[in-house]
């Protein structure tokens, strides 16, 4: 005879049971996946790797000497002077950065302007042109002391 306590039992056991497959289904589960992420990085290293060895192959400089001698006549190419490097405060300002003109020299210029057209000048149309032009951003001269904020060019010594 059973007894109300013996059936308690065998429904607990049997929860327990079920709970305990339960999280091992789960626990197998992630570990597949755990499987599956790993065979992912394990790709994606190799392919990592394998790019870095054709830009290895790809910039070998045997080569780019070859590819400029073959299309030196189309592309014209010549050697970059260490002149024509700058550094990122050196380059002309934007159009938005450009200090707009005191409305006092429009004015001046435009009455210099009707001025020469009334005297029959031939290049009123340029001075009308020059009223309106904005100044030309000057580029700074490089100094000692540079910005932490600009643009480095790197260098050939390692």
């Amino acid at each position: 005879m059973l007894k109300t306590f013996d059936l308690v039992l065998i429904g607990v056991m049997t929860a327990t049971a079920a709970v305990t497959y339960t999280i091992k289904h789960r626990a197998e589960l992630k570990v597949e996946e755990v499987h599956r992420l790993e065979a992912e990085i394990k790709l994606e290293k190799d392919t990592i790797d394998l790019l870095k060895a054709d830009w290895a192959l790809q910039s070998q400089p045997n080569r780019l000497e070859r590819l400029v001698k073959a299309y030196n006549e189309e592309l014209k190419l010549q050697p970059t002077e260490s002149t024509a490097l700058v550094h990122a405060k050196e380059l002309p300002m934007l159009k938005s950065e450009v200090p707009v003109p005191d409305v006092t020299e429009a004015k001046v210029s435009a009455k210099s302007a009707t001025v020469a057209s009334a005297k029959g000048a031939p290049d009123a149309k340029g001075a009308q042109a020059t009223a309106k032009a904005q100044p030309v951003p000057i580029p700074a001269p490089r100094g000692e002391a540079e910005d932490a904020d600009q643009i480095e060019t790197g260098s050939v010594e390692e």
